[in-house]
């Protein structure tokens, strides 16, 4: 088997802003393994001031990584310790090694091309006309869950946008989450909940910063609105059962990229569902090639509720699939191939040095 690993530049066709930054492209590696005609593909996906992985050490690590795997090396599972996104990169690279195609890795309807997902509309934020523009525009799309970044826009701007979406739509016809990114303070956080209830909101992602555990938990009991965790898992996976037991939210965010791979995502949804809580998969900025990961593996759970799965589209120079996006769900279609030439390319190069 030899592995070698490439980085290749994503650029936004429109910059994805947060409440923590604004983001106009962002790089990913990919690792790849082959044996003879065979090879396999993972990504190493980082989101800056989120991924706990350090960007700078990445192609060290991932040097290393392919240096042992070429020289027969046991891999020492230190090596991804504080690097989540190259351990989901080496996990599914290993996943689609052994699979019937590289790029089919879980046997579903989903990946059989017979059944979609369900997925929320993601509605970036920007000026508060372009965020109404895209209300619109996913809503004309066929969705019916959409989920809005607050916590950039002056508080009373934000509440006009949910009262006109609400004006328009009500619960029954449109489910509404947010995710705050941890925007709000110790001191509104409560009363900003309270005020944002009003709007029959389905739930809200990190409505404070992580690790202030007492008060998260605190938040999760006396909220009217059902909190998410999304970040608050990120670095935790040696507490996933005493940040859950401490906290009691109603829901958690799952990133494999951002938490160490699907293993550990399994973990995390197991321990959730044995303490009632719910979950749902959320790509973190990933090229078709991770979200694909991401989404046939979804597709094996028994999970009824819209996914966030619904990025492939902007990057202008994402790899080419068959994912698309239709009325609300993602499909693995048969009108486009992958652009194999992608990768194939550079299994005929010299080892990384």
């Amino acid at each position: 088997m030899r592995a070698i690993y490439f980085s290749h530049n994503l650029s936004f066709i429109t910059p994805a802003k947060t409440s923590r930054d604004t983001l106009k492209e962002k790089k990913s590696w990919f690792l790849i393994l082959s044996d003879g005609e065979r090879f396999g593909i993972g990504e190493c996906s980082i989101i800056p001031g989120l991924s706990i992985d350090n960007a700078s050490k990445i192609d060290d690590i991932l040097t290393k990584l392919c240096h042992n795997l070429n020289d027969k090396i046991e891999i020492d599972k230190k090596i991804f310790n504080n690097f989540p996104a190259v351990q989901f990169a080496f996990e599914t690279a290993k996943k689609s090694l052994i699979s019937e195609t590289p790029f089919e890795l879980f046997d579903s309807d989903f990946s059989k091309g017979k059944k979609g997902i369900d997925i929320n509309g993601l509605i970036w934020i920007s000026d508060m006309q372009n965020m109404r523009n895209q209300i619109d525009s996913k809503l004309s799309q066929g969705f019916s869950c959409l989920k809005l970044k607050i916590g950039a826009h002056d508080f009373s701007q934000e509440i006009d946008l949910l009262n006109s979406i609400r004006t328009r739509y009500s619960a029954s016809d449109l489910e509404i989450r947010l995710d705050a990114n941890g925007a709000f303070s110790k001191d509104n956080a409560l009363e900003k909940l309270k005020q944002l209830s009003n709007f029959e909101i389905h739930s809200i992602e990190q409505p404070i910063m992580k690790n202030q555990w007492e008060f998260m938990s605190f938040l999760c009991e006396k909220s009217p609105i059902p909190i998410a965790l999304d970040e608050e898992l990120i670095g935790n996976n040696e507490n996933k059962r005493s940040l859950l037991k401490n906290i009691k939210p109603k829901f958690i965010i799952i990133k494999p990229s951002l938490i160490g791979g699907l293993a550990e995502s399994n973990e995390w949804i197991q321990l959730a569902e044995q303490n009632s809580i719910g979950w749902w998969a959320t790509s973190a900025l990933e090229s078709n090639i991770g979200l694909n990961t991401i989404s046939q593996w979804v597709s094996t759970k028994n999970c009824n509720i819209q996914q966030g799965l619904g990025t492939g589209n902007i990057y202008s120079n994402n790899i080419q699939s068959p994912l698309f996006v239709k009325k609300g769900k993602i499909f693995y279609g048969d009108n486009k191939q992958w652009n194999s030439s992608f990768f194939l390319d550079k299994i005929n190069e010299p080892k990384n040095s």
